[in-house]
């Protein structure tokens, strides 16, 4: 499995970014995966989870109503829709998949996900 993360960058406050994870040997449709993000000197934290067979979504408290996660299936990507960007943003995003059909509780820790991309960096204010 392999997954690999595009689509970051520098953003200004206030704005918008769209980041997407392609799969290869893996179908998002199929398992739990969701997105997770490290800021520096901090640990890795969830901020999201979907499950396309269990109709699920979960959101992190602090980015609820401002980033959407999908799954396009044609493409087989993994995508993160982030608005209303602001400096607490600013990360390292990972695009995780699990072998499990639901969501763990809470988005769920890192150890709970199988499978990582190799991060794209995100960096509000620049």
């Amino acid at each position: 499995v392999q997954l690999v993360e595009s689509g970051g960058g520098p953003v200004q406050p206030g704005g918008s970014l769209r980041l997407s994870c392609a799969a290869s040997g893996y179908r998002f449709d199929d398992y739990a995966v969701g997105w997770f993000r490290q800021a520096p000197g901090k640990e890795r934290e969830g901020i999201t989870c979907i499950s396309r067979r269990e109709g699920t979504t979960f959101y992190r408290t602090s980015v609820k109503g401002r980033f959407t996660i999908s799954i396009d299936s044609a493409k087989n990507t993994l995508d993160l829709e982030m608005k209303d960007l602001n400096d607490d943003d600013t990360a390292v995003y990972y695009c995780a998949a699990t072998e499990r059909r639901t969501c763990p509780p809470f988005v769920g820790g890192p150890q709970t996900y199988q499978y990582w991309g190799q991060g794209t960096q995100v960096t509000v204010g620049l």
